[in-house]
Order: C-alpha cells, then structure tokens, then sequence
C-alpha cells in the first residue's frame, strides 16, 4: 500500500510516534485477552503522551488466532505459513531457516 510504512524503532511507541508526527496509533484486537493487555497500555501510553490517541480494530475471525509466536514456530519447523503471513515473510522465514 502506497500510503503505509514499516519502520523499526527501539524506543517507546509514543515517542516513535510523536518522532514521526504521528497523532493516533492503531492497533488489532485478536481477542478478548489482547483486550487486557491493550487496556493497561492504553493508560501508561496516555499518561506518557496524551496527545496521542489509540485506536483500536477488531481482527476478522480468519485472523483472529494467528499470533507471531505461533507462525514462527511452524516456519522454524518447516511447516506450511503462506496462508498466515504475506509473501515477503514467506520469503524472510524460507531464507532464515533454510540451513535446518
């Protein structure tokens, strides 16, 4: 997507986002356990920066269980990821593993 950036950063969202003259920050809600978690961010992050505002989106039930953790571990093992992740992370996870 033409308007969408990937960037790293090593520094708290609210800073990298306040770097980037970012106003909101949007997040994905898997389930109701990512709720919590969110929750308790939601309030430091607004403590830190309450200029910034987060939003957050419900995940389609297809991706509703998919975590990084999971999907890494099935690439470690050599298992099927094309349906989970887009094809450059296919790519990444085939180059990284490749040697096992």
């Amino acid at each position: 997507m033409p308007n969408v950036r990937v960037l790293p950063f090593a520094n708290l969202v609210v800073e990298f986002a306040r770097e980037q003259g970012a106003t909101a920050l949007v997040k994905g809600l898997r389930a109701v356990s990512d709720f919590e978690w969110e929750f308790q961010m939601n309030h430091l992050n607004k403590r830190l920066a309450p200029d910034i505002e987060t939003v957050y989106l419900m995940s389609s039930p297809t991706w509703s269980f998919v975590s990084s953790s999971g999907v890494r571990e099935i690439a470690e093992f050599g298992g099927p990821v094309a349906e989970l992740v887009p094809e450059p992370v296919v790519r990444a996870f085939a180059a990284r593993y490749a040697a096992r």
